[in-house]
């Protein structure tokens, strides 16, 4: 590079800042700013795209087509050179634009004149906002410094964007983060929240894009990245004796931190008249956009290392420290790529809701969300970008929606649905304490999912009989290293003392799959979801199925104790895992520890193959609970976590329902105590069905038992039962229709 372009392109960059200084319309700054970079560049075009939706184009201002296009010529993504651009975030410089693939012939610009084309990506951190072309009468490509100057002109723009400079009428000059925007995203705890956005990652703003002196920026720079590279390894040094992950990690971060082309690269960025902030951006949204184009999950990781290593150093040169200044709102709704289990339990309880980019249905933050009975919304794509701190914002957990800065009437018709959600809760609250008793006198124990202490106090609240099912895994996952049998015992004696007497079945470690231990080498796998977890993992690796069953011995200190082993698919599974247990028994006593006072040891049926067991493994456990979020997929063959077919097959199909019906029949004969649990356990009409085919325990999240009791107080299940039958008997796939119009006269 040129010292004579470096000052050309500092020259251009001080009379783009001149232009942001004016007290202009945002028309008129992008007039001028066109007009400036062909004459700066020796072009007879300038011209700036920007997206009016996520799909369409607007030709916003041009120096040199036809003036009347502007604002009227539109393309879709993809569509023309520009569109190609938009859509790929990829550099087009060509001398041939006519004869290029994809080139479109727009008759209302005039620029069927014009060879030379050079179109580059107005992006921010990712985020595509527009394309900023030059084009040429001679047939030319463009050279690296002049590429490389259009690409600094662009990343100016797309943050003068982003500063609200360019704000006029009409969609396209919209003042960005301020209309309302609907985002469709994935339902992974239901329920309904209202309050203002906190940024877990919040953005760093960055006002001087442009800079005076740049021998001072670069000292600024080499500061900030010294301080940087001080505070790595002082991480490092800390980190010295902990796990490998952690340490790979910080690894990386340091190699990036020394990284000679990342520092000449910003370096470079500031030679051109950038400030030492807006240069670090610049490299941030180059980083960004390669991250959504790799598929490679290592490479991908990495590009995500230096993306966070990039906003340590913005924080560092900005000052504005890991919350920006910020205060939480009083009603926060998270907003997140993604989040770990541990990062979420420090917000706790005080948390509305929470919106994810990533995720998944079954993550961790998914557990712990449905722990604290918190509204989750996932693959809500984009909102971290479009989000700012303190935005008004509504969750709808139930459709897995979410309204960012919403309208009048949106959040009218938000509040109406809150409403009647409180006013149908406080008609639960007056049958708290009655019993599920259907009309035909049948009753049915309800019981709650937990897996966290804060869970416990939902026991009285919501009416549960019990705990169905308590979560030992949640211990493990929130946790960079092991816990300790002495932690474990005290915790689940602090949960037997919590439930006052009423029964609690500690399901033992349940990882593998989508629970992958921060501090255990993870298993690469083709499919997880029917790998190597759960009771596999324990009968694999005994020294931790023996470490938690003796703290769950200790924990009960003479008291009632019910275990229950996790994804058995064999009698031998369970007969090895029972083993354990009065292994573990037997080591008890030898040291002295009080016994329980009865033990009930028990089996998760979530594989099909556990049904058609031998009748002696219905005999041999003390009791079994369906699992029926696995056991569902695997009877279908539809992956939970695959958007494009979890939905596609109801619970109500009667090829379940009978499968279903096969299983308490196995139970009864063998006189095998039997509950179900999971998402459907607490869906009332599912539940309500689930208890006509013949179960008598359910067991589900608390805020789920009021609906389910509520209904199942007004049904016959010997009606339900006949309509079921006499469905299956016509040939029907679901039994849903028939169920709903029968509920529809009880309701």
């Amino acid at each position: 590079m040129t010292q004579d372009f470096q000052t050309d392109s500092r020259q251009m960059l001080g009379r783009l800042r001149a232009v942001m200084a004016e007290d202009a319309a945002g028309q008129q700054r992008l007039d001028r700013i066109t007009t400036l970079i062909a004459e700066e560049m020796h072009v007879e075009v300038c011209s700036i795209y920007l997206f009016r939706d996520e799909d369409t184009l607007e030709l916003c201002a041009t120096e040199g087509l036809n003036p009347e296009a502007v604002h009227e010529t539109r393309m879709k993504l993809g569509e023309g050179l520009v569109g190609r651009v938009a859509r790929t975030g990829q550099i087009i410089n060509t001398a041939d634009a006519p004869g290029t693939r994809g080139f479109r012939y727009m008759a209302e610009t005039g620029e069927e004149a014009y060879s030379g084309f050079l179109g580059v990506p107005v992006q921010r951190l990712g985020e595509m906002l527009g394309v900023l072309v030059v084009q040429t009468k001679s047939a030319r490509s463009f050279s690296d410094d002049e590429v490389y100057a259009l690409e600094v002109v662009a990343m100016v723009i797309a943050e003068m964007a982003e500063l609200g400079a360019f704000v006029g009428e009409g969609a396209a000059m919209s003042a960005r983060h301020q209309q309302p925007v609907l985002f469709r995203g994935t339902c992974a705890q239901e329920g309904a929240a209202r309050g203002h956005v906190w940024l877990h990652e919040p953005r760093v703003v960055v006002t001087n894009l442009i800079a005076d002196d740049p021998h001072r920026e670069l000292e600024r720079l080499q500061d900030a990245v010294e301080d940087l590279r001080v505070g790595v390894d002082r991480m490092l040094s800390t980190a010295a004796s902990g796990d490998k992950d952690q340490l790979q990690v910080l690894e990386a971060y340091r190699m990036f931190a020394n990284s000679k082309g990342w520092m000449r690269r910003m370096e470079e960025d500031i030679g051109r008249g950038l400030s030492a902030e807006a240069a670090v951006e610049k490299e941030q949204s180059t980083a960004r956009a390669r991250m959504g184009q790799v598929s490679d999950a290592y490479l991908r990781e990495r590009l995500h290392d230096l993306d966070d290593l990039s906003n340590r150093l913005l924080r560092i040169l900005t000052g504005q420290g890991n919350q920006t200044g910020a205060e939480m709102p009083a009603d926060p709704i998270l907003i997140a790529r993604n989040i770990g289990p541990a990062e979420l339990l420090d917000y706790g309880r005080s948390l509305k809701g929470i919106v994810l980019e990533e995720g998944s249905v079954g993550s961790h933050a998914a557990i712990v969300a449905r722990a604290l009975a918190i509204p989750l919304v996932i693959h809500a794509s984009r909102i971290t970008t479009e989000a700012l701190n303190g935005d008004p914002i509504l969750v709808d957990g139930d459709q897995g929606i979410v309204h960012l800065r919403p309208d009048d009437t949106v959040v009218g018709a938000f509040r109406d649905k809150m409403a009647m959600q409180a006013q149908a809760q406080e008609s639960y609250a007056s049958i708290r304490d009655k019993p599920a008793e259907t009309l035909c006198g049948q009753r049915i124990t309800l019981k709650m999912n937990a897996g966290l202490m804060a869970d416990l106090p939902s026991l009285e609240s919501s009416g549960a009989e019990g705990v169905g099912l308590f979560r030992t895994e949640l211990q493990f996952l929130i946790r960079n290293h092991m816990p300790k049998r002495a932690e474990l015992s005290q915790l689940y004696a602090r949960v037997i003392d919590a439930a006052k007497g009423k029964r609690v079945v500690f399901r033992t470690l349940d990882i593998g799959s989508d629970k992958v231990l921060p501090y255990m080498k993870a298993v690469d796998e083709p499919n997880p979801a029917l790998g190597w977890r759960a009771v596999r993992v324990g009968l694999d690796k005994p020294g931790v199925m023996r470490m938690q069953l003796q703290a769950l011995i200790r924990a009960a200190a003479g008291r009632p104790l019910t275990v229950m082993f996790p994804f058995v698919a064999q009698r031998e599974e369970f007969t090895a895992a029972r083993a354990e247990m009065d292994k573990a028994l037997e080591r008890e006593r030898i040291l002295g520890h009080p016994l329980p006072e009865s033990l009930e040891v028990g089996a998760m049926l979530e594989t099909p193959s556990l049904a058609f067991a031998p009748d002696s493994f219905y005999s041999e456990v003390d009791f079994l609970s369906i699992g029926g979020n696995d056991l569902k997929q695997f009877f279908f063959a539809a992956d939970r976590e695959n958007e494009l077919v979890r939905r596609r097959y109801d619970t109500l199909n009667v090829s379940f329902l009978t499968f279903l019906e096969n299983i308490v029949q196995r139970c009864a004969t063998t006189d095998t105590r039997l509950s179900f649990c999971g998402e459907d356990a607490g869906r009332p009409v599912e539940a309500a069905c689930l208890a006509a085919i013949g179960l008598r325990s359910l067991s589900m999240r608390p805020a789920s038992i009021g609906p389910v009791k509520s209904i199942l107080r007004r049904v016959d299940l010997s009606e339900m039962h006949q309509i079921i039958h006499t469905t299956r008997d016509e040939g029907h796939q679901s039994v849903r229709p028939a169920v709903m119009e029968y509920l529809r006269g009880k309701l």
